[in-house]
């Protein structure tokens, strides 16, 4: 087997679960033990291969990996080491560098963080010379260190990676700098230490980095004063390139400002006046929307800010992006900017009571669940229907789902695919045109069906569609496939077994079930069902869960997750079976 065949990396959703260092330690000895310098490389630089890779490893060693533990005590840390093969006879040694990163991140005196460094040396798969460079502060308990290593262990910011370059010369550093460059790395300091005549230079990986390991070392002995001179420019070009923390903070608070720009966009139909008359200018859109010249110029501004409309010398032009805002385009997303900019834009100005009494803010803005408040407001029920049909793009990878492919291909009897509390049918509509064999039944709220049955009837699939008026407990027997869209985020745990229980007892043994949910990441990786999180919390009382979650509800209603799929715009499609 090749190395790269077997690889495997600790990673942040490894790390963020495991309490104890030696744990990392092991596992960041085991990559030092094990993996060759060309499968690092191309896994630190996604999309390095062929000829480039070949000269990275032609001029490159793999040094070592680096790991900030903290541990109570000299013993201890001396204990973890052992338990995973790691020893060494030097006595720690300072380590100024990491200190002052710690200090600075953390805002601590520098004189408070004794980080101690120790090389134990171990064997590469082919016997070659490395080291596991582990940098420790000890973190006695009860001590007032104790937040920062939870937070280091979770994000593991001095962890990298380090390959020396045996043969240094001007001209071979700087092609590898520019190699690490061209594929995203990018320079995040360095320096000459005269004790070991060395220059190191440092870079973040790439954001597409398939490894933990967010820092890479390259060390060339000697002193390269010109090389680095260009290096650091590099850095200090990038460091004041970031905006700073208020610049940072005042571009998140005005995301208000954006949501409500977007729905103003949508209200005024700008979309639609803009495709019909392109590179009309700001007086011109103004008489067709019925607005100022010179407000709507301040909003179509901000809007090409965000990059909804472009302008021209001829006028404004929407962008893709914009296209969607507009009623008449095919996926339109009007519908989620007009709900987002109003009902539940509402409810977000009682986040705070949220998350102090855990009443969702819809609720307490109004008196009642918003499932209620929209039964009773038919032109708002319809809005959210068509807000919910807005993102039928997560929808357009699903009909090929193996499940659906092999109901449809299934000799016999045509099969059934029951689509509960399907809206109005956008879901089931897609799956029974993409496979003409197979039949669907909808069961909705009877105010829905009507729109449902509109829409399907308009189609291929219409005459192969029943419906059904009811309820969670309604879900019709007897079928083979049975569809379940966005529909558990909207409820408590409580009331997702429920239905789950009640999809369960109308199952055949040999029927599936398709859950689609937006599933959160089981680390800190950025993730749209993150933001729902908050969203579902604030207006319906629900929440989006992470797969685990979703096979033990499953399981407690005798379901069992089979796999789970990605889809678009965050989403997953859960596939269950009875048990």
């Amino acid at each position: 087997m090749h190395p790269q065949d077997s690889f495997t990396m600790p990673t942040h959703t490894t790390k963020a679960h495991v309490a104890d260092d030696a744990a990392r330690l092991s596992a960041t000895a085991g990559l030092v033990r094990e993996q060759d310098a060309s499968v690092l490389f191309a896994h630190v630089l996604p999309g390095l291969d062929g000829p480039e890779l070949r000269a990275l490893t032609d001029r490159c060693r793999f040094a070592h990996a680096a790991v900030l533990v903290f541990p109570p005590d000299a013993h201890t840390l001396r204990t973890e080491m052992a338990a995973c093969g790691l020893t060494t006879d030097g006595a720690a040694q300072p380590s100024v560098v990491v200190r002052d990163r710690l200090a600075a991140r953390h805002r601590r005196d520098p004189a408070d963080l004794d980080v101690r460094i120790l090389r134990p040396a171990v064997r590469g798969p082919d016997g070659d010379h490395r080291a596991v460079e582990v940098f420790a502060l000890t973190v006695p308990p009860g001590s007032g260190l104790s937040a920062i290593a939870s937070h280091e262990r979770r994000l593991d910011h001095e962890a990298h990676l380090a390959f020396d370059v045996p043969r240094p010369d001007p001209l071979v550093l700087r092609g590898l700098l520019a190699s690490f460059a061209r594929h995203g790395a990018t320079a995040d300091g360095g320096g000459y230490n005269p004790h070991e005549d060395g220059t190191v230079f440092y870079f973040t990986a790439p954001p597409g980095t398939k490894t933990a390991y967010r820092r890479v070392e390259l060390y060339a002995s000697g002193e390269h004063h010109e090389v680095l001179t260009e290096h650091l420019a590099e850095t200090s070009a990038r460091r004041q390139a970031r905006p700073q923390p208020a610049e940072t903070l005042l571009r998140l608070l005005t995301g208000a400002w954006t949501t409500q720009a977007l729905a103003a966009c949508a209200q005024l139909r700008l979309p639609e006046a803009i495709a019909r008359h392109p590179g009309a200018g700001t007086a011109a859109l103004a008489r067709v929307v019925g607005a100022q010249p010179r407000t709507l110029a301040t909003l179509l501004r901000y809007l090409a800010m965000l990059g909804v409309v472009s302008e021209a010398p001829d006028g404004f032009h929407l962008t893709g992006v914009g296209e969607l805002l507009d009623a008449r385009a095919p996926g339109s997303m009007r519908p989620l900017a007009l709900m987002y900019g109003g009902p539940f834009y509402q409810s977000f100005a009682h986040l705070t009571h949220t998350v102090r009494t855990g009443e969702p803010g819809f609720d307490h803005l109004h008196g009642e669940n918003h499932f209620d408040h929209f039964a009773r407001d038919p032109e708002l029920a319809a809005l959210f229907d068509q807000s919910m049909a807005s993102s039928a793009l997560i929808f357009d990878s699903l009909p090929a789902h193996p499940v659906l492919t092999a109901a449809a291909g299934a000799a016999g009897r045509p099969r059934t695919v029951v689509d509960i509390a399907g809206g109005t049918g956008e879901l089931l509509g897609r799956v029974l045109t993409a496979h003409p064999t197979l039949r669907g039944v909808l069961l909705e709220r009877p105010q829905v069906l009507a729109a449902a049955r509109t829409r399907l009837t308009a189609t291929d699939a219409g005459d192969r569609c029943d419906y059904r008026a009811g309820d969670f407990a309604d879900v019709p027997p007897g079928g083979d496939v049975y569809l379940l869209s966005r529909v558990l985020h909207d409820w408590d745990d409580d009331r997702c077994r429920t239905i789950l229980r009640h999809c369960a007892d109308a199952m055949p043994e040999h029927a599936d079930l398709l859950v689609v949910e937006r599933l959160l990441p089981p680390d800190d990786t950025p993730s749209l069902a993150t933001a729902w999180d908050l969203h579902m919390m604030c207006n319906t009382g629900g929440r989006e869960r992470t797969a685990d979650h979703y096979a033990r509800l499953l399981n407690d209603a005798g379901l069992d997750l089979v796999a789970h799929t990605p889809l678009p715009l965050g989403a997953h499609t859960l596939h269950a079976r009875r048990t």
